[in-house]
């Protein structure tokens, strides 16, 4: 029973840095998903930042031996199938890194995040480190 409630409570909760368990509310569904978006839209604005069409960036995908389709990556770019283990080859084929595409820096050459990257939380999300 302990758990079959644990597997439960652990779906509908998120870890944080001290180890307290919060429970994941609208706000937090939301800043997930505008996080998710803002993904998304990056893989769109580097890939023609560098002049670059969706077939060729497949193109680029498949000589590292990540194939996929310009449907597929169209569908990334568009908020849907977005999967997280692609992220390091998509940086790779957009010369960014993984950390400008989850939005976490506005460099797409850093990968350390920018100093305080609480925007990607949103305004209103205090930073668990001053807790």
């Amino acid at each position: 029973m302990e758990t079959a409630v644990f597997g439960l409570l652990s779906r509908f909760q998120l870890r944080v840095p001290d180890a307290t368990l919060v429970a994941m509310s609208a706000t937090g569904r939301e800043r997930a998903r505008e996080r998710h978006w803002i993904c998304a839209r990056r893989l769109r604005e580097r890939r023609r930042q560098l002049g670059l069409t969706q077939v060729d960036l497949v193109r680029r995908l498949d000589r590292r031996g990540a194939r996929t389709t310009n449907r597929v990556l169209s569908e990334m770019e568009n908020g849907r199938g977005l999967d997280l283990g692609w992220l390091p080859e998509l940086a790779i084929a957009l010369e960014c890194t993984v950390t400008y595409l989850v939005g976490l820096t506005a460099d797409p050459t850093r990968w350390e995040p920018d100093p305080r990257p609480s925007w990607v939380l949103g305004p209103d999300v205090p930073d668990v480190n001053q807790l």
